[in-house]
């Protein structure tokens, strides 16, 4: 990609916004292993805001995603009233600034900053995994109360692994997917498979963020969930969605800076003691512990295979789909049992 000023970009949407305030410093706080633009505004008056800038995918879902985001984060009721960061809005919707020219078609959004409390440790210890089983349970469950309040959602997984199977028709397709193009198929059928034959079409939709990493969001001592402030994958889907970073948060592994997408942590007894707690709290059912399979045959194809370049950085997506092309489709079938997980919650 041609050199692109974002700074210059980000500029210009504030002025979009509010050109009576003017800004002192932008400072680059993306993540390291990610593509997505975030910055941190400082103003002549020593206020703060953040600045997403993303340009993949489509500017109307974009546009979607966020307008459900904001929606939430004024809907959801004690104690996760201030839970997630807030965008920022103008006269009566939110502000989303599209910015367009021969190089990039890029859009930004505001954030107010949000307050963090504790990062999660890297690894958990068994009394840590049951209280953080408990907060999940109570978000999902309260994300769950507030559903019918929320815009609708014109994404779907079907929709999304269509996506995936019309891309590698393409000439642009064929050639990226060339090494890999009958397994990548494979997989997409299997997942439209099964999915009807589990009838999951019909679990209840809320919104999920799917990328519960440990430095996307903080807890407070008591390990209650204080604040989340990334929302690149977020969508309207199935509570399962969640479950594998869920697994990979509780895993006797840990958090490390060189990671992988295997699907063990889903089979770990550390999961059981996970699965167990939430499961007090907001009860699973069979359908939802057999669909996990598929969830997370979902999370690598789409945000693996179809969008890592996108997602990570060059080095990273390299890395991850070729480890999906040889060890996380695969192997699925031969490694994930859901019996297992049924037994330890008497489904």
């Amino acid at each position: 990609m041609s050199f692109i000023d974002f700074n210059e970009i980000v500029k210009e949407a504030w002025r979009a916004y509010d050109p009576t305030r003017t800004i002192i410093t932008i400072t680059d706080i993306s993540a390291k292993v990610s593509t997505n633009h975030v910055y941190r505004v400082t103003f002549k008056d020593g206020n703060i805001i953040i600045a997403k800038l993303s340009y993949f995918g489509k500017y109307e879902h974009f546009v979607e995603d966020h307008s459900i985001i904001n929606s939430l984060s004024n809907n959801l009721p004690d104690p996760f009233e201030n839970f997630l960061a807030r965008s920022l809005i103008k006269e009566n919707s939110l502000f989303v600034h599209r910015h367009t020219d021969d190089v990039i078609d890029a859009w930004v959004v505001f954030y107010r900053p949000i307050k963090i409390k504790r990062k999660l440790p890297k690894r958990l210890n068994e009394d840590q995994i049951q209280k953080l089983a408990k907060e999940f349970a109570r978000f999902h469950k309260a994300c769950h109360t507030i559903r019918n309040t929320l815009p609708p959602s014109s994404k779907t997984l079907k929709v999304d692994v269509e996506h995936l199977l019309e891309i590698m028709r393409t000439d642009s397709g064929q050639h990226e997917f060339r090494m890999h193009h009958e397994q990548i198929e494979k997989h997409c059928n299997l997942f439209l498979e099964n999915v009807d034959k589990l009838d999951a079409n019909n679990l209840d939709t809320i919104p999920v963020f799917v990328d519960w990493n440990i430095g996307n969001f903080s807890v407070n001592p008591q390990f209650k969930l204080f604040s989340r402030w990334d929302y690149d994958w977020f969508r309207m889907s199935s509570r399962m969605i969640d479950f594998y970073f869920f697994a990979r948060i509780s895993s006797d592994v840990g958090d490390r800076t060189v990671f992988s997408y295997d699907v063990d942590p889903l089979m770990e007894d550390r999961f059981i003691v996970f699965l167990k707690a939430y499961h007090k709290e907001y009860p699973l059912t069979e359908t939802e512990i057999r669909f996990l399979k598929e969830a997370y045959r979902f999370f690598i194809l789409n945000y693996v295979v179809k969008y890592g370049k996108y997602f990570f950085h060059e080095i990273f997506a390299t890395k991850l789909q070729q480890e999906a092309y040889e060890r996380y489709l695969p192997l699925l079938d031969k490694k994930f049992d859901p019996e297992p997980l049924l037994n330890a919650l008497h489904l």
